[in-house]
């Protein structure tokens, strides 16, 4: 056979493979069409029954609890005034020329004399929490500072206004009121101390003015000094916070209260994982006493202090880097009446060990004035004790 031959015969045979390939496709996808329209008809009846259906065993969902908490939480709008104080004026060059030319562009005629007023008026956001059934509302005190006028939105969009019950600046927490036609719910605080680095916790708050939002995250670490104030001991969480989620709750996924969003780590004014709760166990102590008293009296020593590096702690005796070094003690206070001399290491406070220097601002203002207290110190290489009766932070 010659080649022209054999090429005739490979193209004949090559027709009849292909076309038996294309039958028995055809065969095969005739077979399959039920089959695939009963899984879709399947796949659709799943779809639909699922869509009203539970999350899925072994998956993770706060559904439940943001059920139940979210009615407690509330969106606070505040107004504030924007006059110009004789400090600004002061500070910013041509401040009274600025006060002039809003006068003339903003005001108009007939402006009063005490001043500008562009803008009129300034208004801020932020969220909140019921803790009593009776109106009570935990908040950050940022949040209402120097505000005129507090408006409270529930989770039903009732709008009501509120007053400001008491405030306290060194923890940025504040405790408002409003006065609800009808029993309001009320959240459970948690044990913050029994939280871990790693749980699941609930962020629902006021992001940005947008209304009620949950975001989920977890502990990502604890005792966290940002340097805002001698009492920091914030939980760090990365469910995302942003502006707005200030004063709002987080949970534990018990739905219990485990912190108050305060403040985020932010180079753009936007969530980047980092944000900072005060913890429930501190933030519920200072809201008892403001609904109790209105503001907070905290405890006065007297004294300076420092931590206790490792090259101190071995030029002192110490077996460990612990403790407060006393740097100077203010004459006739608590301290120095009590006897605590410079040089002091404050290692115990009414049987509390102390551990930083921040410890023992902790531990001092969490204490009121009036409390006689014990006080353990390493002083030349011996620990001692001394009793000493505290006074009042405000009046020192």
């Amino acid at each position: 056979m010659g080649k022209d031959q054999a090429r005739g015969v490979d193209a004949i045979h090559g027709r009849r493979r292909a076309r038996w390939r294309y039958a028995a496709a055809a065969v095969l996808a005739v077979a399959l069409v039920p089959l695939l329209s009963a899984g879709f008809q399947a796949g659709d009846d799943a779809g639909s029954s699922n869509s009203a259906a539970v999350t899925p065993p072994g998956a993770v969902s706060f559904a439940d609890v943001v059920e139940r908490v979210s009615p407690a939480v509330v969106n606070i709008a505040v107004t504030r005034s924007s006059r110009p104080t004789a400090e600004w004026r002061e500070r910013v060059p041509g401040g009274d020329e600025f006060e002039r030319f809003f006068r003339r562009f903003f005001d108009g005629p007939g402006v009063m004399p005490d001043g500008p007023r562009f803008p009129r008026q300034m208004r801020g956001a932020g969220s909140g929490f019921v803790v009593d059934s009776a109106g009570y509302i935990a908040t950050n005190q940022h949040v209402i500072e120097g505000a005129e006028e507090i408006v409270v939105t529930l989770w039903s969009g009732e709008q009501l206004e509120a007053e400001v019950i008491g405030q306290d600046e060194r923890t940025d927490l504040a405790l408002i009121r409003i006065d609800a036609p009808d029993e309001l719910t009320a959240l459970e605080f948690g044990d913050s101390d029994r939280a871990r680095v790693g749980e699941w916790v609930l962020a629902i708050g006021n992001p940005f003015g947008l209304g009620g939002t949950a975001t989920a995250g977890i502990i990502s670490a604890r005792g966290r000094d940002i340097r805002s104030g001698p009492y920091d001991d914030f939980l760090q969480i990365d469910a995302p916070t942003n502006s707005g989620n200030s004063g709002g709750p987080v949970f534990n996924t018990a739905g219990e209260v485990i912190g108050v969003n305060t403040a985020i780590y932010s180079p753009n004014g936007g969530s980047i994982g980092i944000g900072f709760a005060i913890p429930a166990n501190q933030a519920s102590e200072i809201l008892d006493e403001l609904r109790d008293e209105g503001f907070i009296e905290r405890g006065w020593l007297g004294v300076r202090i420092r931590n206790v590096d490792r090259e101190l702690a071995e030029s002192l005796g110490l077996d460990a880097a612990r403790g407060a070094l006393i740097a100077m003690v203010e004459d006739d206070s608590p301290a120095d009446e009590a006897g605590l001399l410079d040089g002091d290491v404050v290692t115990e406070f009414d049987g509390e060990p102390v551990d930083s220097s921040r410890t023992l601002s902790r531990l001092v203002g969490s204490s009121d004035s009036e409390d006689e207290v014990s006080i353990r110190v390493w002083r030349d290489g011996d620990s001692l004790e001394f009793t000493v009766q505290l006074g009042e932070l405000s009046s020192a």
